[in-house]
């Protein structure tokens, strides 16, 4: 196969065909079909990035071809030929997605322009498609990665609330994907073609902070030797993402209201009144109703940031994700590292499920990385990882029955778990679903802890369907 771009050419005239053939040979790879049904033969045996074909030819017309063209996997771009220089005919075309069109005779010369600028148009194309596959991939829904029934929800919520225009509030600890959430909801969003701007307020002075949201003017204050728009006006037509909201200060918190009541602002030093048309999306790892209630947050700002609230669970809330996120990790990092890791063993699994990941699921990623890139072997083992997580899995496995010593993982987990059962009632469905894990990890745990008892199951099933029967009493 040629390097050269690939020009069909669909022409009835056998002469007209071969000369175009002869002129643009020099530069292209050129490919030859005398009606339609060939040119769609061809299509389907080979890419073609330009589809250069007569208005008029017998049997399928070059508007059905151009209309069939383009559903085709390869989305060559059209240019479509006329002997009769009708602007209805060429008119249709356009409206078909044609790129362009050339009367009878042609102009060798101007045949050359368009292809060119077809081509060129043609690769900014898969340029902006191979990007929004790329964004998709590390910023939609695909990025944020889990099976278990709270992130089954996240989706859900996720899903509904990206149409809207809501501002949205994203709760959770440190590392658990606050701004992939917040990336999702922007690329799901009608406003995905715009820009998305990420501001970490508090990795910002305050005194900075102010400026960098609404911009200033020149000489608003000293060092400000030029205008320069804020982070609101660069998200214009986007979304703007304020990472750590609960860091502002109170001067900064009045303006921000304004924003989110009128969608106005000015800038720092400015007296011209800027319109902000922005999505708003909030995240803080702080509990925001709390700060409202003691003073250190506006209330009237609070409810305005809290139109819609996601909650993200912490990783020790859903362990059963683990070994999946750490599967994902072990393929990215085998192979931005050039390593040949196929596996993590069952061992090392269990070690990871048991540790607590105080940093959520970037503390996972680095784990999982440091252990990509020290590993000794094909395959990820508990010597792999490090000391931390590894004696909480041997923690784990040498405790045996329901006793352990104080303040140990294991003794942890197996009150979190009692925690759960009793809330639930002693039903282990619903003591499962508020812990983040599968009925059947719940039932391994209970083993683990010695806490499992003959006919446990049969109970269990006897107190669901009581409840069901209960719900459905009139």
């Amino acid at each position: 196969m040629s390097d050269q771009p690939a020009i069909l050419i669909v022409e009835d005239e056998k002469n007209t065909r071969e000369g175009l053939e002869r002129t643009l040979n020099r530069k292209y790879h050129v490919i030859q079909a005398d009606n339609g049904d060939k040119a769609l033969r061809l299509l389907a045996e080979q890419p073609v990035d330009i589809l250069l074909t007569d208005l008029r030819m017998p049997g399928m017309d070059g508007l059905t071809l151009v209309r069939r063209a383009i559903a085709h996997e390869s989305q060559p771009v059209c240019i479509v030929l006329t002997a009769y220089g009708s602007i209805e005919s060429a008119v249709e075309a356009m409206k078909v997605g044609a790129y362009d069109f050339l009367t009878k005779p042609l102009n060798l010369d101007q045949l050359e322009i368009v292809i060119e600028r077809a081509l060129h148009s043609r690769q900014i194309e898969n340029e902006n498609r191979n990007l929004r596959t790329q964004l998709d991939k590390k910023f939609g829904l695909e990025a944020i990665i889990g099976r278990t029934p709270a992130m089954e929800e996240l989706f859900k919520l996720i899903r509904q609330v990206a149409p809207s225009r809501a501002t949205v509030l994203i709760q959770g600890e440190s590392g658990t994907g606050k701004e992939l959430v917040a990336h999702a909801i922007h690329n799901l969003s009608p406003r995905a073609r715009g820009p998305f701007i990420a501001v970490h307020c508090a990795a910002l002075p305050q005194s900075l902070l102010e400026s960098e949201l609404f911009g200033h003017e020149k000489g608003a204050f000293t060092g400000a030797v030029e205008r320069r728009r804020g982070r609101f006006e660069m998200a214009e037509g986007g979304t703007l993402f304020l990472d750590e909201i609960s860091e502002i200060a109170p001067a900064i918190q009045v303006k921000l209201l304004r924003v989110l009541e009128e969608w106005k602002f000015e800038r720092v030093g400015g007296q011209e009144t800027l319109e902000a048309d922005i999505r708003l999306l909030t995240a803080t790892n702080n509990n925001l109703k709390q700060l409202a209630q003691e003073g250190k947050l506006r209330n009237d700002l609070f409810y305005r940031l809290n139109v819609v609230a996601i909650n993200l669970p912490p990783l020790r809330a859903r362990r059963d994700d683990i070994p999946l996120l750490s599967r994902h990790f072990m393929r990215d990092f085998a192979l931005a590292n050039n390593r040949k890791i196929e596996d993590i063993s069952a061992d090392a699994l269990d070690a990871l499920i048991a540790y607590d990941w105080p940093g959520n699921v970037r503390e996972l990623r680095n784990v999982i990385e440091q252990m990509v890139v020290l590993g000794r072997g094909t395959r990820l083992t508990a010597r792999d990882l490090p000391a931390a997580v590894r004696e909480t899995g041997h923690a784990v496995h040498q405790g045996g029955g329901a006793t352990s010593a104080p303040g140990s993982i294991k003794d942890a987990n197996r009150r979190m778990i009692m925690a759960a059962l009793e809330t639930a009632g002693g039903n282990r469905t619903l003591a499962a679903t508020k812990l983040g894990i599968s009925r059947r990890t719940l039932h391994r745990k209970l083993r683990e802890f010695g806490m499992e008892h003959k006919g446990a199951d049969q109970a269990d099933n006897q107190k669901e369907e009581g409840r069901k029967a209960n719900s459905e009493t009139p």
